[in-house]
């Protein structure tokens, strides 16, 4: 089973569905995070993989920018 997931695009002409298209399908194994969760305490968190941190970052205009 999988899980079908939309993205807001400005005038799509389905009725019913203005405004979403499908971006992707996932696996229903596949483990989803909404970065709204990520963001609840500002704008940035920190991600350790094995000895290294990253930086992901939410900018202004809701993108998402990951640094090392």
């Amino acid at each position: 089973m999988s899980v079908m997931r939309h993205a807001s695009v400005p005038g799509s002409a389905q009725p019913g569905l203005e405004g979403y298209r499908p971006v992707q399908t996932i696996p229903a194994t596949q483990r989803v995070l909404d970065s709204g969760d990520l963001f609840t305490a500002g704008r940035e968190v920190l991600i350790q993989h094995a000895e290294e941190f990253y930086r992901l970052r939410l900018t202004r205009k809701g993108k998402l920018i990951l640094t090392k």
